[in-house]
């Protein structure tokens, strides 16, 4: 269909950001589905006490990945194929994306110190399972709280319970390692603007690609209500027969485009 130079934009712009969005969804769904099934995180799942917020997170990993490639399968089809019918259903579901990422930028603002306070819960919870059980995953599980976060069990480098899961330091960064439960907990408040800011940022995008949808799905309705370039050169034409006797025969409607007509001799002469 002939688009015009905002179409055609929207459309390479459509096509660009679905590609990007169907990686994001691919990398969520997939740690999504490493964090349950993988056999180093599956200890987060085996801990009996308070796991219902991780077990939760996981769950709506896998789902919004899943979801997220559905919408660029949509967005990617439509935008490709001119497809208005995929265009609508992927506007509704950017749109839904949108609120929720908006909803969720400022839910985790708004109780960042929940949040916190339950993901340290969470930690003790880990701690106490692994010093009773000693179980591998559990190692595994608190190795990366204490690496990624830089602290140490639940006093700090003094504790000997969980001494050999903690970073690698020299002796006097290992002095200072803090306890695992305040890090989280300040590492939440502390960072809860810069949470709703990403949030509230992939929200403003996905607005972004909603409006270069809504144009796109304009623009080819427009161009598919519009006439075709052609003129009718006669209204018929009639072969001579030597039969008189029979039917005239007559031959189809002559219709060349608009441009090529202008350009034959009689079209000059009249205009001239």
């Amino acid at each position: 269909m002939a688009l015009d130079g905002c179409g055609q934009l929207c459309k390479c712009i459509l096509i660009l950001f679905n590609i990007l969005f169907a990686l994001v969804g691919f990398a969520m769904l997939g740690l999504g589905l490493w964090l349950r099934l993988s056999s180093q995180t599956r200890g987060f799942f085996n801990v009996d006490l308070n796991t219902q917020p991780f077990v939760i997170g996981v769950s709506v990993l896998i789902v919004l990945g899943a979801v997220i490639l559905l919408v660029a399968v949509f967005g990617d089809y439509g935008a490709c194929n001119e497809n208005r019918t995929a265009l609508g259903v992927f506007s509704c579901l950017l749109a839904i994306l949108a609120g929720v990422e908006i909803g969720a930028g400022v839910l985790a603002y708004v109780r960042s110190d929940k949040v916190g306070q339950q993901l340290a819960e969470f930690y003790m919870t880990v701690y106490a399972q692994y010093v009773d059980k000693q179980d591998p995953s559990l190692t595994v599980t608190l190795s990366m709280f204490h690496n990624v976060l830089h602290c140490c069990g639940l006093i700090g480098a003094l504790d000997l319970l969980v001494r050999k899961t903690c970073p690698d330091t020299s002796f006097l960064e290992t002095l200072r390692l803090p306890a695992c439960p305040t890090v989280i907990v300040n590492l939440f408040e502390s960072k809860a603007p810069l949470v709703m800011g990403l949030f509230l940022g992939t929200a403003a995008m996905l607005i972004f690609a909603l409006v270069c949808s809504t144009l796109l799905s304009k623009e080819i309705q427009r161009s598919q209500s519009s006439p075709p370039p052609y003129i009718l050169l006669s209204s018929s034409t009639v072969l001579s027969h030597p039969n008189p006797n029979q039917d005239p025969v007559f031959t189809p409607l002559p219709v060349i485009p608009v441009a090529d007509a202008l350009s034959w001799p009689w079209c000059a002469a009249a205009s001239s």
